[in-house]
């Protein structure tokens, strides 16, 4: 009787570890390059990252630097997923440098130099017009152009590539900025909407209500697509409202990060979140993650690619998810 209650258990934890749960869970932060390529700097968000579960660094690569492969090494050495991103028109582009063919050309080989670093994905922001130019239907045509030819080359190399979409977009195409979800869907991997609050206006309205305004906008992206998304959705979300920045208390800030945080994870069809700092200032946010239960990231691609790429799997520098789950739970017992 022992016996076979003990066989059963041992293949039910065989299937649970072996089959992959059926939707990946991705917790992001944003990086510049510089604080990529300070080391310091870079160990501590290392370290707080294996501490509190995030599996995933969106990192800038706007320049070409000697620093830069050896810091990504030590990144992905940690089980960390490498999101490159780069800007492909600063503050979006007019229509001589949308069609610059040479243009693309240069920030391709940001791409292709961050591939050969070991980048997880590549992620291109700024890839619209300017929101200044007049609304004009020929715009997102012209963008869906060149996210077709970055994407031809850069899953060429077997790496996927996403892209940032503005908030509103989630609800309808902009014809100011050139971007169209249902136009774009068949040309990219992944996209993700920037559902800041203090980005939608007014926003007295939706900074009140940032768990109503995220939500509702990652429902209204899936809406759609009739609620059957075909590339994969990292929701963008601020680490602080610029807006009250200097007003607003760390634990104001905190219960903003958290219904935020809660957002995206009640949303369907999602498959993450990428906290979006501009001088990468994430103490709050780790703050949140350490005192409250949320959805764990999925760790297991990390692991693959580190094998695949025969990085040492020393268990000090693999990042770890935070335990809550059934199986550590089992092992390891509550902790509290």
């Amino acid at each position: 009787m022992w016996q076979f209650r003990f066989e059963v258990i041992v293949g039910a934890l065989i299937f649970f570890i072996a089959v992959p749960t059926a939707e990946a869970w991705d917790k992001g932060i944003y990086l510049t390059q510089y604080t990529l390529e300070n080391p310091k700097k870079l160990d501590y968000l290392i370290r707080e990252a294996k501490e509190t579960g995030i599996n995933t660094f969106v990192i800038d690569h706007e320049y070409y630097s000697s620093h830069y492969a050896p810091a990504i090494a030590k990144v992905k050495a940690a089980g960390i997923k490498d999101v490159t991103r780069i800007i492909v028109f600063s503050d979006g582009g007019n229509a001589q440098q949308i069609h610059s063919k040479e243009h693309w050309e240069e920030k391709l080989k940001l791409a292709n130099d961050a591939i050969k670093a070991g980048s997880d994905a590549i992620q291109l922001d700024y890839i619209r017009y300017s929101s200044k130019e007049p609304a004009n239907p020929q715009h997102a045509k012209d963008v869906y152009q060149i996210i077709k030819w970055f994407k031809t080359r850069i899953n060429a190399q077997g790496v996927p590539m996403e892209i940032d979409i503005f908030g509103e977009v989630s609800y309808y195409p902009s014809m100011h900025i050139g971007q169209d979800l249902k136009m774009f869907a068949d040309s990219v991997d992944g996209m993700n909407p920037m559902v800041y609050p203090s980005h939608f206006w007014p926003y007295q309205k939706y900074s009140a209500e940032p768990y109503k305004t995220i939500n509702n906008s990652l429902k209204a992206l899936v809406g759609q697509f009739n609620n059957n998304v075909p590339f994969k959705v990292h929701a963008f979300i601020e680490a602080a409202n610029f807006h009250y920045v200097t007003k607003t208390s760390n634990a104001d800030k905190q219960k903003y990060l958290l219904q935020e945080i809660r957002a995206v994870e009640d949303a369907h069809d999602v498959t993450g979140w990428y906290v979006w700092s501009a001088n990468n200032v994430y103490e709050n946010l780790f703050t949140v993650l350490k005192n409250n239960k949320t959805k764990p990231a999925d760790f297991s691609k990390n692991r693959e690619a580190r094998v695949n790429q025969n990085i040492p799997q020393d268990d000090e520098t693999v990042a770890k998810p935070v335990q809550h789950g059934f199986l550590y739970r089992l092992f390891h017992g509550n902790r509290s």
